[in-house]
């Protein structure tokens, strides 16, 4: 009995195109990686991905990614989404996401699609898309705190073993911050 292997690609929805008229301060980072809306559905995202796996390898690539292209998870909160393709095969959809510029629905916005991270089981990927919401969340109060350089933002865009190490001592510096809040002087 052969075991079919998959790889599942988590990405991201980061916006290029920046609203006018936002009310009140917005950090940056979250006028990047902003809440997607609400036409966005699984069957769009494949439709729009096949798509351009045709125009990009013609009907050999199209018809090799057709039958394991799954979407496994899409949050329009995060804008975030998990893909499952055959291993042979995740290269192809890669590739096409690397050449969409837009949502792949009516009038959709110009935005990116970042590939964060490639993983052979689906619970790693799930782990780095938690760890990625907690490292924009903070990184956003650094920004709005007006930190010139927050260590979660610089180990949300580096990834790897070292920012998971960043992660834990962000967490850290940011109890030991609610700590010293809380604490009464002697004095």
């Amino acid at each position: 009995m052969v075991r079919l292997k998959d790889r599942y690609l988590l990405v991201n929805i980061v916006y290029t195109d920046l609203p006018t008229g936002q009310k009140g301060p917005v950090p940056d980072l979250l006028l990047y990686n902003q809440p997607t809306i609400g036409e966005l559905r699984p069957q769009t995202i494949l439709k729009g991905i096949r798509s351009q796996v045709n125009a990009l390898f013609g009907g050999c690539g199209s018809g090799s990614v057709e039958r394991s292209l799954q979407v496994k998870y899409l949050s329009t909160a995060t804008s975030t989404f998990i893909l499952r393709i055959s291993r042979a095969h995740y290269r192809l959809v890669w590739a096409a996401l690397t050449f969409m510029d837009r949502l792949p629905v009516k009038d959709g916005r110009p935005c990116i699609f970042r590939v964060v991270r490639v993983s052979g089981t689906i619970r790693k990927v799930e782990e780095e898309a938690i760890r990625r919401a907690k490292l924009l969340v903070l990184a956003a109060k650094d920004e709005m705190a007006g930190k010139a350089s927050s260590d979660a933002l610089n180990a949300l865009f580096r990834g790897g073993k070292d920012s998971v190490r960043n992660l834990a001592l962000v967490n850290d510096d940011h109890d030991d911050a609610e700590m010293d809040e809380g604490e009464v002087s002697d004095g």
